[in-house]
């Protein structure tokens, strides 16, 4: 089950507002910038750059899943073989922003390397 219009809006704001401190300079962005696609009760955030050819790549390195019956927000990280897992420092919340900052921080390197 989606969101309601107004937890979608929440999340949206919160995630915008991260995304948008996260961003290189507007120089940069054709090469390698950030982004982030809500689904469902799935925020993802991705990279998307350019590869040695030219074409753009869209990777995904986190993943925030919303457990409606818990009211909790469960993280997740991409691992090198393309799998998805939770991320156990920190492996759930019941806020958002708590995610958001453990992602920022990346105490582990698990997200931005």
């Amino acid at each position: 089950m989606a969101f309601s219009e107004i937890d979608r809006r929440r999340v949206e704001k919160q995630v915008t507002e991260f995304v948008e401190a996260r961003r290189p300079p507007v120089t940069l962005r054709a090469q390698m910038d950030i982004g982030f696609r809500l689904e469902g009760q799935t925020v993802e955030l991705f990279e998307r750059r350019r590869s040695m050819r030219g074409h753009r790549i869209e990777e995904a390195f986190a993943r925030f899943v919303h457990v409606r019956s818990r009211s909790v927000w469960k993280l997740y990280w991409m691992r090198t073989d393309g799998r998805w897992q939770r991320y156990l420092p920190l492996p759930e919340s019941e806020r958002l922003g708590d995610l958001l900052e453990e992602v920022d921080e990346d105490p582990n390197a698990c997200f931005f390397g």
